[in-house]
């Protein structure tokens, strides 16, 4: 299984200490919300090209692991 740290960073001075795909500002809760309306890992690339289909996976890894 992927490790999600390496691909999502929680720091209070970037977008308020929420998760964010690792050197970006794009917003964890952006990638799953946007899988949750049937985008797949490729259209979330395409949309917000600083996003790897590997941070996609990290944040899938991400939710799980909050879910647990």
């Amino acid at each position: 299984m992927l490790d999600w740290r390496h691909h999502i960073t929680v720091d209070p001075d970037v977008c308020h200490g929420r998760a964010c795909i690792t050197g970006t500002r794009v917003l964890v809760t952006t990638v799953l919300d946007n899988l949750a309306a049937g985008l797949n890992a490729e259209e979330i690339v395409r949309s917000y090209p600083s996003v790897t289909r590997e941070s996609v996976q990290a944040a899938i890894c991400y939710a799980a692991e909050l879910a647990r």
